[in-house]
């Protein structure tokens, strides 16, 4: 009997560790739409970094609004790869993943798909032949590999990813000016016209905020899992960090 529990302890133990590990550390998610494509796929898992914005007393962010913070750091940069609760869910148990845009206090304004941070634009440049031809490989198969597709290269902070931009597409085209509310995040998907992002739902809390995305560690989908049945595997993309 003593052996019996002394197991049992253990493994209570061990499930404790590891549960607090994925509360307070790091955390994988799938990412299961299409929105931030071309920097992340259908198929994605990712790592999140959840001590990236600070040390936060295990399982805080769960039983409460906003995580318990032990030691601050900064918060979220511009261009930061984001998971977050979908602040329109009372239930808390939706995640989204998008970049962060605009920081708490700035005037986000959209004209012609181009973004304006406090009334400058935001600078972005046509992707080389090179970097089109690597991009559209990354995407092949999907129904984002279509010639009407344009790809940029936008100053965001201290990144510079790739987003796509559909010239068919002119529903998000013009949007604000909205400023930002304080301990607030305005988001968008990387793949620009077909992201369901603050520009339609508003802004993100920061205690809603889990993590800063770090790297893909698998890019897999596995047909009996899904409506399509559709599988495949895309050994490349492992160690893919997030830029």
């Amino acid at each position: 009997m003593n052996r019996t529990v002394e197991n049992v302890l253990s493994l209570a133990l061990a499930l404790l560790l590891v549960f607090m590990v994925r509360s307070s550390v790091i955390e994988a998610f799938k990412i299961p739409s299409g929105s931030m494509i071309p920097t992340l796929l259908v198929g994605d898992h990712i790592f999140v970094n959840k001590f990236s914005y600070g040390i936060k007393v295990p399982f805080s962010d769960s039983i409460l609004d906003r995580p318990i913070h032990l030691i601050d750091r900064e918060g979220p940069k511009r261009g930061d790869v984001v998971v977050f609760k979908y602040p329109r869910d009372p239930e808390n148990t939706i995640y989204y993943i998008k970049r962060i845009v605009g920081l708490p206090g700035e005037t986000i304004e959209i004209r012609d798909k181009r973004i304006i941070v406090n009334g400058e634009l935001v600078d972005r440049t046509a992707a080389t032949e090179a970097e089109v031809t690597q991009v559209m490989e990354s995407v092949k198969g999907t129904q984002y590999d279509r010639p009407h597709l344009d790809i940029f290269k936008e100053k965001l902070g201290e990144r510079e990813p790739f987003i796509l931009i559909d010239r068919n597409n002119f529903i998000a085209a013009n949007y604000g000016p909205v400023q930002v509310p304080t301990g607030n995040y305005f988001v968008m998907g990387d793949n620009r016209d077909y992201s369901n992002d603050s520009r339609f739902w508003g802004f993100v809390p920061e205690g809603y905020v889990k993590g800063r995305a770090m790297f893909i560690w698998v890019s897999v989908k596995l047909g009996l899992f899904s409506d399509d049945g559709e599988s495949y595997f895309r050994p490349g993309r492992i160690g893919t960090t997030l830029n």
